[in-house]
């Protein structure tokens, strides 16, 4: 039985001297390691008893929790994914002060750590240097005369900036063993293009505070005319926002995959500087692109070449301000904050400067960090557990395809080839990043991000016509998240979430396979929800399924996205069901898959009944209390606008009310917020 809880037993041997008639005592086995939270897993003083679960699970589960736990000022959510995050800060922090304190030999990870972390962490000497780190970058943008020149300074590898069309490396959807260079459309401060196209006050506010946000930057810049730029800058910015695609279509992966070679990537539009932008970009050899959002790249050019020159020269400068804040004087990085943090996500207070510095580290140095974190804070026993829990769900989403009605034999035979060719990531990888050609320099924070973001471009550059790489991860191990690739039918664990409330070894069954066992499930289920159902067991991106199936495929996202697009978390703001789809069916299909590993995993016998809970309870709770968060409207409305992930709240609602176990377990019935009838009810996998 895989993930019970754990029973140490010492191996006595009796040991007899000869001519010796005493038997030797005998020793009693150590008690069981108690698991991290409450006495099985559960934290069970978290439910609110007062709310039946058939009316609101999410609150069932953790209703008293909410009501006392308050949302910390520097944070913008706060619940089990935070608390678990906030908790690998800390532990990197112990690391990186220990590296930093003892330093190390030029040129190792230990002196690169040391120095990037301690050359962020100090503001005070960043502020004391006013602007002249990154006075090189300014003029440069002061000096820009034409549109080429414009293209030149966006595509530069070494500093971010923000452009209308932007360009990066990835895995080719259609040839897994090569890479690919992706075009796509960006250019926006604001977080999708619906803030700058909807009328309705909080947006109209939100424009306004945007605008005087921008000329207060420009004006801590010492530009002129400060209010005049910000203005032009808002009203370029809504110009883009008209031209870009509506999100929820750009989730689909068969209509942002158009490749083009480099001539016809040219007649998109012949004037703009689509050469100059390669060149400096270092792609000047490249010959054939992924074009994402094709229909508006013309309208994007044609955007880019009408413009005069002063405007993008101030929209240049204060997007170079924006996304360089914390590597400058602490009026640019407050003001920043004051708005991205305060205004725009409902954050009363910026984070303290350390976390900052944990964070930036993790993006320039993750796997020289990652690989000190996981000797100290991943045991080899919890990635073996995890590897046979993994398994297990296997079997299990074997079963579910097996069971199911709406799809025919032909395509479940490709269904299972895709099955048997996940393959799982779990913790940290085989091979860790060789970092012997970043530099980092003491004092030098602005520096060491320029050259820390030079080094992973070129790192990805100088790959292009090579195999792809199939042991390199997209997250670090400290980072408390997952994901499944598409393009590799890979799903990742990184070690910091292999925690509780996720993972226990000495957890109960039940609360490991709802909480992680959910979590492996969801990743699974992303190789066969509405996207990831377009790649094969290769991973290319085909049409591998019987043209019936998915009709009758298509038909059941529809039914769920109807589900979820009526719930509104916020007034006038609906959650977006055919934007949060993907991740809603791999939630779906998650949880119905580890419950069915949960079963297979009993073998026929009935758990025990622990502190009046069942082992399909516990099973539910555990799902519930892993998304248990408090988080704030503004932040909220963001998520529900822009994010593919539908809020907690309706993780837990909208998924345990289509799953039949989930009624039989709680004893709801017909009249109960979330009842649904049976014939109502969405299972997929």
């Amino acid at each position: 039985m895989v993930m019970m809880t754990r029973r140490t037993l010492a191996l006595s041997s009796l040991a007899v001297l000869a001519g010796c008639a005493t038997k030797a005592p005998t020793q009693a086995p150590p008690a069981p390691t108690p698991p991290a939270i409450g006495t099985f897993g559960i934290d069970l003083s978290a439910r609110d008893l007062t709310v039946q679960p058939g009316a609101d699970f999410f609150k069932y589960c953790n209703g008293t929790w909410l009501a006392s736990n308050e949302i910390p000022a520097d944070r913008t959510r706060w619940g089990a994914f935070d608390m678990l995050a906030a908790k690998a800060e800390q532990d990197v922090k112990a690391i990186v002060e220990e590296v930093a304190a003892s330093g190390g030999a030029a040129g190792t990870n230990a002196q690169k750590i040391a120095d990037y972390y301690n050359a962020f962490l100090n503001q005070d000497e960043i502020t004391a240097k006013g602007l002249a780190a990154a006075s090189q970058e300014l003029q440069q943008i002061e000096a820009i005369r034409t549109h080429a020149d414009v293209v030149a300074f966006v595509s530069r590898p070494d500093i971010p900036t923000n452009f209308p069309i932007a360009w990066g490396i990835g895995l080719d959807d259609k040839d897994p063993d090569k890479y690919a260079v992706f075009i796509t459309h960006s250019g926006l401060g604001l977080p999708d293009r619906e803030y700058y196209r909807r009328n309705d006050e909080q947006f109209v506010t939100i424009r306004r505070e945007y605008e005087a946000h921008i000329a207060r930057m420009l004006t801590i810049a010492g530009q002129s005319g400060a209010t005049t730029k910000a203005r032009a800058i808002v009203r370029l910015e809504t110009a883009i926002a008209e031209r870009h695609w509506p999100i929820e279509q750009r989730r689909e992966a068969n209509l942002i995959y158009n490749k083009k070679t480099r001539a016809e990537l040219i007649a998109i539009d012949p004037r703009f500087p689509w050469e100059e932008g390669l060149r400096v970009s270092e792609l000047g050899e490249v010959q054939t692109f992924v074009v994402q959002e094709l229909s508006a790249m013309a309208p994007l050019a044609q955007l880019v070449r009408r413009t005069p020159i002063n405007t993008w020269k101030a929209y240049l400068a204060y997007h170079f301000l924006h996304l360089n804040a914390a590597l400058l004087p602490k009026a640019v990085d407050d003001e920043n904050f004051a708005f991205y943090g305060r205004t725009l996500n409902g954050q009363p207070q910026q984070r303290d400067r350390w976390k900052r510095g944990v964070q930036a580290l993790n993006g320039a140095l993750g796997e020289a960090v990652g690989e000190i974190y996981v000797q100290r804070h991943f045991p080899p026993a919890s990635k073996a557990q995890m590897q046979e829990l993994v398994e297990n769900l296997r079997r299990a989403y074997g079963a579910r395809i097996d069971a199911i009605a709406w799809m025919s034999p032909e395509t479940k035979v490709v269904a299972h080839q895709k099955l048997a060719t996940f393959r799982p990531k779990i913790g940290y990888p085989d091979r860790w990043r060789d970092y012997s050609a970043l530099e980092i320099k003491a004092g030098e924070a602005f520096g060491n991000s320029k050259r820390a973001a030079e080094f992973d471009w070129r790192r990805q550059v100088v790959r292009i016509n090579a195999k792809t790489d199939r042991e390199e991860w997209a997250m670090t191990p400290p980072t408390v998240n997952a994901y499944y690739n598409a393009t590799f039918n890979e799903i990742v664990f990184p070690a910091a979430i292999l925690q509780p409330p996720f993972f226990d070894p000495n957890a109960d069954a039940a609360v490991n396979y709802g909480a992680i066992g959910g979590v492996i499930g969801h990743e699974m289920g992303h190789g066969f929800d509405d996207q990831g159902a377009k790649y094969d067991a290769q991973g290319v991106l085909r049409d591998w399924w019987n043209a019936e199936d998915v009709s009758r495929f298509s038909a059941l996202g529809d039914k769920l996205a109807e589900q979820y697009s009526a719930f509104e978390p916020l007034p006038d703001v609906k959650v977006n069901g055919r934007l949060t789809l993907g991740e809603n069916i791999g939630d779906n299909g998650g949880l119905q898959v580890a419950h069915e590993a949960y079963k297979l995993s009993l073998g026929g016998a009935t758990p025990p009944e622990l502190e009046g809970t069942t082992g399909e309870q516990r099973f539910f709770l555990s799902w519930g209390q892993v998304w248990r968060e408090n988080i704030r409207d503004q932040r909220l409305r963001n998520q529900v606008l822009s994010d593919p992930h539908s809020p907690a709240r309706y993780r837990v609602n909208g998924v345990v009310r289509n799953l039949d176990a989930w009624y039989a377990a709680f004893n709801v019935q017909p009249g109960e917020a979330l009842f649904l009838p049976p014939d109502q009810r969405v299972q997929i996998w």
